[in-house]
């Protein structure tokens, strides 16, 4: 199987809710990238796959991302997503974590350069 991935993916451990409609799933968050996040699936899941979620991870008490995402896998006990939007406050904050995890700013460049085209 060829790497489709055009965002490097960062390990990182914060709190994250994911919702849908009602259900609110507080999960295990495994890494995430400037173009979606994985985590670990929670008991009992309930989430419709056809239908977008929302993922809030809370960075600290002053930041948080918010993004929009659809599910694009869910295999081995893990929840793969892509996000289908986000807002301004939000993407600055992940470039941050981004940039302070990336050791290459060029490496940063390209990445912020294939998200705007996509």
């Amino acid at each position: 199987m060829s790497e489709r991935r055009r965002f490097v993916r960062i390990e990182f451990h914060a709190k994250t809710e994911l919702s849908q409609g009602p259900f609110i799933w507080p999960v295990k968050l495994l890494d995430l990238s400037l173009k979606g996040l994985l985590i670990e699936k929670p008991e009992p899941w309930l989430g419709k796959p056809e239908e977008p979620f929302m993922a809030d991870i809370h960075l600290s008490p002053e930041a948080e991302v918010k993004m929009e995402v659809r599910l694009t896998h869910d295999d081995h006990g893990h929840l793969g997503f892509v996000c289908e939007h986000i807002d301004l406050d939000s993407i600055a904050h992940l470039r941050r974590l981004v940039e302070l995890n990336l050791a290459d700013h060029d490496e940063l460049e390209r990445e912020l350069g294939a998200l705007i085209q996509i």
